[in-house]
């Protein structure tokens, strides 16, 4: 007897780490989930190219650090041989973290930081996380899989020959999730150096993260760019990052100064720092001198935060669906009329210097 379609487990995933210990709870968690299946596991990189190609699995959880061919290497080769989404799962170690951008950049779906105390792990915050990644990167394969071939990618929503008048933006706001840190690792070093406005950023990250990867963006950037401090005062050309666990918002005292501020209040929101939270104090301190931009993730944070700048009259841009590694964020604002632009990931540095007005300088 064949098993029915519906029969079929929403993910089956391959579990690859060099710790037994590891191998073991993360195939538990996997495991309980509900329409969720262990494929198999792998004690290296090499076992786990084999059984991608003997098992296909839609998901593949990838140990960073690993002896012979770590990580990094293992992402490369399996992009390149049987690309599908792999999620990271890496320490919370400043090493562990830039390893983890560069598998980002190198493809990775997202990541998902393990909490070590001596041989034990922090089930329950682990899971959670586990379980809502591999349901986002299982549904991304499937969506990929089944979509129409050779469909170029959708074009800005606002025609080249319409006139759209709006005021020199003097802030940009941006919110992200799941796919965040490969889109902003491709969009801000392409900022000018003389960038006359301040960009805030939240990204949704685990404590330990927003450092390094503020860090790693310094250097790649032209524009500076590091984690937003308590009461420090707003300059332009630089991009200050929401730091985890921390809510970011904004206070215009003046029309030429401008402070940020950082709070744990409120702790009702899904996520700290909050897209939402962060986008409605830039509106109601610039009003229609805001930008928003709302970029990959899973979820609806940020709707909230773009409507408060598109009330004001600021400008919105929406990530594509195309170049998105999950559609949710981005389409939350589409569906309620929120976006002013949607382009790809590629447009939104042009999107941001035609915001501004910007000149190069002779």
């Amino acid at each position: 007897m064949s098993l029915n379609v519906t029969d079929r487990p929403q993910a089956r995933v391959l579990v690859v780490d060099d710790s037994a210990f590891m191998r073991t709870a993360l195939s538990r968690m996997i495991a309980s989930e509900s329409g969720f299946e262990v494929a198999g596991t792998a004690c290296s990189g090499s076992e786990a190219l084999s059984k991608i190609a003997a098992l296909d699995p839609d998901v593949v959880t990838l140990d960073v650090q690993m002896p012979g061919l770590d990580g990094v290497e293992t992402l490369r080769l399996i992009m390149t041989q049987f690309p599908r989404p792999v999620i990271m799962v890496s320490a919370t170690t400043e090493e562990d973290a830039e390893t983890t951008f560069i598998a980002l950049g190198v493809g990775a779906f997202d990541y998902v930081p393990k909490r070590l105390s001596a041989a034990s792990l922090d089930i329950l915050h682990i899971r959670n996380d586990l379980i809502a990644k591999i349901r986002a990167a299982a549904l991304s394969r499937k969506a990929r899989s089944s979509a129409a071939p050779a469909k170029k990618p959708p074009r800005s929503s606002s025609s080249e020959h319409r006139v759209v008048l709006t005021p020199t933006a003097a802030i940009v706001a941006v919110g992200a999730s799941t796919g965040g840190p490969k889109v902003l690792q491709e969009i801000l070093p392409l900022l000018p150096r003389d960038l006359s406005v301040p960009l805030l950023i939240v990204q949704h990250m685990p404590p330990g993260f927003t450092a390094p990867f503020a860090q790693r963006l310094n250097t790649l950037c032209s524009v500076s760019v590091r984690e937003a401090t308590h009461r420090e005062i707003l300059r332009p050309g630089v991009a200050y990052i929401a730091p985890a666990g921390m809510h970011l918002t904004v206070e215009r005292p003046s029309t030429s100064r401008a402070i940020l501020c950082l709070d744990t209040q409120p702790e009702d929101c899904l996520h700290i720092p909050s897209v939402d939270i962060m986008m409605k104090s830039v509106a109601e301190a610039f009003g229609n001198l805001a930008m928003g931009i709302i970029l990959s993730g899973m979820g609806s944070d940020g709707a909230e935060g773009m409507k408060a700048i598109h009330r004001q009259g600021g400008l919105t841009i929406g990530q594509d669906e195309a170049s998105c590694t999950v559609y949710g964020m981005p389409r939350a604002c589409a569906e309620l009329g929120l976006l002013s632009r949607v382009v790809p990931c590629s447009q939104i540095p042009a999107q941001i210097l035609q915001a501004i007005h910007y000149r190069k300088r002779a």
